[in-house]
């Protein structure tokens, strides 16, 4: 991969990560209106036929072979349906400071623990300096906030929850990768997510009626189509090219980019404090990710060279 063209797929990584980081301040406000499920279905469903029109009139088909089909029903059962609803109920059974931290700060590191299951992917003493930096910061970023970190019992069902989001999330990115060898990042998106909506549908049901859908404001529509636009659509695309191209391992740490976008949303939109810590973090994170990016390139054209091996 040439050098300058690898900084697109950087670029691509942070500006999706710093999205779904403000995200958290949009969704927060439509959580006063929808039931966090039936806002998740939504955010899914509206943006399903959305895909499927954009991978008809990029690839001329949306047609997808049984055997991959089954494999992205999957993929969807797990990284949209299952993920997106551990994630609310995580934020439920513990603080939001448990959940942000058990969410985000072991994902890269399961990536790249399961990552040789699903491609030769080596890591690098670069990535692991540059990852454990990043991760220092984060962790600065999260426990330097108000609520800190709770590792008191009653905490511990979320706290779990977060954990496993880590791992189910790590997974469902890796099994993404394989795929898109064979079809675009495109198609595997739309498909996975078609799948994840039709999983996903069921734990709406009875949440309908509770929405006063006649009497809703132009914030919740405006907060859903930047759910589907901006976090689901161009974001899915975005962050699976870019990860199939920088390699799981490396492009999870980017993750990272995401609590210091939630607290720089949480400041400008709702007035939350920022710490010292958290702004040392973000240093450190920062850092982390850009001695990640300055990965020589005959570290890259060596990886290339045994990936084709």
């Amino acid at each position: 991969m040439k050098q300058e063209r690898k900084w697109i797929y950087y670029l691509g990584l942070v500006l999706v990560a710093a999205l779904w980081g403000a995200n958290f301040g949009v969704s927060r406000k439509a959580m006063e209106t929808f039931d966090p499920i039936l806002f998740a279905f939504l955010r899914f469903s509206i943006s399903m036929p959305i895909f499927f029109l954009l991978l008809y009139l990029k690839e001329g088909s949306i047609r997808i072979p049984v055997k991959a089909a089954l494999q992205l029903a999957a993929i969807g059962l797990v990284g949209v349906t299952g993920l997106e609803i551990a994630v609310l109920y995580s934020i439920k059974y513990t603080t939001l400071a448990n959940a942000s931290l058990l969410n985000v700060a072991p994902w890269p590191i399961f990536a790249a623990l399961f990552g040789p299951l699903f491609m030769r992917e080596r890591m690098t003493s670069r990535l692991v300096v540059g990852g454990a930096a990043a991760m220092a910061g984060v962790c600065l970023i999260i426990l330097g906030g108000a609520e800190g970190f709770d590792l008191s019992s009653e905490n511990m069902i979320g706290n779990l929850l977060a954990l496993g989001v880590s791992i189910i999330g790590a997974l469902y990115n890796l099994a993404c990768i394989p795929l898109m060898k064979t079809y675009s990042a495109l198609r595997v998106s739309t498909w996975y997510i078609a799948f994840g909506v039709l999983f996903m549908f069921p734990f709406t049901l009875g949440t309908w009626s509770k929405v006063e859908w006649s009497s809703l404001s132009f914030g919740s529509y405006a907060s859903i189509m930047y759910n589907v636009l901006i976090c689901t659509i161009f974001a899915f695309i975005v962050w699976n090219a870019s990860m199939f191209r920088i390699g799981a391992a490396r492009a999870n740490f980017f993750r990272y980019v995401v609590p210091a976008s939630a607290v720089a949303a949480g400041y400008f939109f709702f007035d939350e404090q920022v710490s010292g810590w958290q702004l040392g973090g973000t240093v450190f994170m920062i850092a982390g990710l850009v001695w990640i990016s300055f990965e020589k390139k005959e570290s890259q054209a060596s990886f290339s060279r045994k990936k084709s091996a």
